[in-house]
């Protein structure tokens, strides 16, 4: 045997060390990136969340005198049915960040929104120190998922417990 086929062999497997070196690397990079989407998107639902909070008590608040009420349509949050002029509650119905489209749950009571809730059942990674304005039900007491985060106004709104999925 050659020198030269000996060395050639030496590269050959020097090359193979580092692609394997290489491709470990990104398997570790591909989870950080991962981790941070998913904790980007967890804080977007979070804002979109609030909004849709605030718009419910402001539609609560804005109701006829005697006749508090939440609205019966993700929509009339966008142009306000019950009023004369032009009232906008929310400026529009936002995606879910966790599945791509605007396909919210809605909890309801006596035909009323008084939650919205993602539909996404991917695990949540912030479990703790959420915003007054998300409501664990008492049965998902970890908020192990999205879809048990319940987004709602904090001005009181009756609770929601024993929801079928």
């Amino acid at each position: 045997m050659t020198a030269a086929s000996r060395q050639g062999g030496a590269t050959y497997l020097l090359m193979l060390f580092a692609v394997a070196a290489l491709g470990l690397g990104l398997a570790g990079f591909g989870t950080v990136w991962s981790t941070a989407a998913q904790r980007e998107r967890e804080a977007e639902l979070l804002f979109i969340g609030g909004e849709f909070a605030r718009a419910l008590a402001s539609y609560r608040a804005l109701s006829p005198a005697g006749a508090a009420a939440y609205p019966q349509h993700l929509e009339d949050l966008l142009l306000d049915p019950r009023q004369p002029f032009v009232r906008r509650h929310l400026r529009r119905l936002y995606l879910d960040p966790m599945t791509g489209a605007a396909d919210w749950q809605v909890d309801r009571v006596d035909g009323q929104i008084v939650a919205v809730r993602s539909r996404s059942t991917r695990q949540a990674r912030r479990r703790a120190a959420l915003p007054p304005w998300v409501v664990i039900a008492a049965e998902h007491a970890d908020a192990a998922r999205y879809c048990d985060w319940q987004m709602r106004p904090q001005d009181g709104a009756p609770p929601v417990v024993g929801l079928a999925r």
